[in-house]
């Protein structure tokens, strides 16, 4: 098992930008998966993007082209780059990871391994 622990949400306007951090308890696997999941209220919790071991990315259609999910290793930390928010990407943003696997969809059901959350709002 590893611990995620989220950072780096807040309050900010449309068009506003933001950066999550995830950060990872001491890990000692070489295939794994990181990824994003977001959840509004009154809503399922929805994959936003992964990251596996090799670098690959995969990202909902609705993000693409404003987030960018990167990981710096030294670190054991993931990050989510949000750019362009609206009112709809408003929800608490959940950090997950799946040890021992590559390649993994972006479903909330894969991942066994989950932080606590951090809460974005946008602004209109």
């Amino acid at each position: 098992q590893v611990q995620l622990v989220e950072s780096g949400g807040g309050s900010v306007q449309t068009g506003g930008s933001l950066r999550l951090s995830c950060a990872a308890s001491r890990y000692t696997y070489r295939r794994y998966c990181m990824g994003w999941f977001r959840q509004a209220p009154g809503k399922e919790r929805e994959g936003v993007a992964n990251i596996d071991s090799g670098g690959n990315t995969r990202y909902a259609d609705f993000v693409k082209g404003r987030f960018t999910i990167s990981k710096d290793n030294a670190k054991n930390t993931l990050y989510l780059q949000m750019n362009g928010l609206t009112p709809e990407d408003t929800g608490t943003y959940y950090c997950a990871a799946l040890m021992g696997w590559t390649s993994v969809p972006l479903a909330r059901h894969t991942y066994s391994n989950w932080g606590q959350g951090t809460q974005v709002t946008v602004s209109s």
